[in-house]
């Protein structure tokens, strides 16, 4: 594979929902109005087909499709990166390539689940999946999800290998996120994997955030993001604090629930979540209307 030229994928990502229309099939038409919407309030990357996108029940073909009219939609804007990982090295493998032929401009390998590899699994599954393609590669480090950790160790270690690149880091172990920025590269990214720790990965020397909250409060993000990076710490702490109850709203039923219900609400129609997953009640929606509307 060619050598990876890696110029970034900004700081302001958003896992985008993957929207369905009324009998819960990929909506593209809606697809598109949530791209613009996004790009419009202040996303500078677009993470497609990852666990906010309800990746554990679209098939293939789906996230196929979903991948290809991104990139078509965004035509360069920002960078479009594909959620190819899965617990099977060759199935990974596989989308990682279509994924690739699709024009995106980067993966997300999520941490394998189910079948709990060793630390040393965790190390070649990501590496024989990296040296199938020419993309640059974000791991994906979720243990309540994946059931795994990616230790620092081996996220460093991957970080050798030329196109791995970057790291969504939603353990919520600072420490090991601390490790990470220590012993790595300096064009190596970590990135949060969770809205309400950004501000405390950030002044650790994190590069910005994987955020959902960024569907409803994306020039709030921004601003954080930016007051940081330009010194003004009392500006990004206050916009932190008043963001945080979104945050926590955000996850206060099984994700994508609540931000797809915030999104109907504020007028970007995604439509409903697939099972297992389940719609929130009306009390449910009243609580987080009101918390939105605050």
């Amino acid at each position: 594979m060619k050598k990876v030229f890696f110029v970034g994928f900004g700081n302001l990502l958003t896992a985008m929902v993957t929207p369905f229309d009324a009998n819960n099939q990929v909506d593209f038409a809606k697809t598109t109005k949530l791209i613009e919407y996004l790009l419009a309030n202040g996303s500078e990357g677009l993470v497609v087909g990852g666990t906010t996108g309800e990746s554990p029940t679209l098939t293939t073909d789906e996230k196929i499709a979903l991948f290809k009219h991104t990139v078509k939609v965004v035509n360069n804007r920002v960078p479009v990166i594909a959620g190819s990982g899965s617990n099977s090295t060759q199935a990974s493998i596989t989308l990682t390539k279509a994924a690739e032929k699709s024009g995106a401009d980067g993966i997300m390998l999520v941490a394998p689940y189910y079948n709990k590899p060793n630390q040393e699994g965790l190390y070649r599954h990501f590496a024989a999946i990296a040296g199938e393609t020419a993309l640059p590669v974000m791991l994906y480090n979720i243990p309540g999800r994946s059931a795994v950790k990616i230790s620092a160790e081996i996220i460093i270690r991957l970080s050798q290998i030329d196109n791995i690149v970057s790291v969504k880091e939603a353990s919520g172990d600072l420490d090991l996120a601390a490790d990470v920025i220590e012993h790595t590269a300096d064009n190596f990214s970590v990135y949060s994997g969770e809205d309400s720790i950004t501000l405390p990965l950030l002044s650790l020397g994190a590069d910005g955030v994987v955020s959902v909250v960024s569907h409803i409060a994306g020039n709030d993000m921004s601003e954080m993001l930016k007051a940081y990076q330009s010194g003004d710490v009392a500006r990004a702490a206050s916009i932190h604090r008043k963001l945080l109850p979104v945050m926590k709203g955000m996850f206060a039923q099984p994700s994508p629930v609540p931000v797809k219900t915030a999104l109907n609400m504020n007028g970007i129609d995604v439509g409903d979540v697939r099972l297992p997953l389940l719609a929130m009640t009306d009390s449910e929606k009243e609580i987080l209307k009101n918390l939105i509307q605050r």
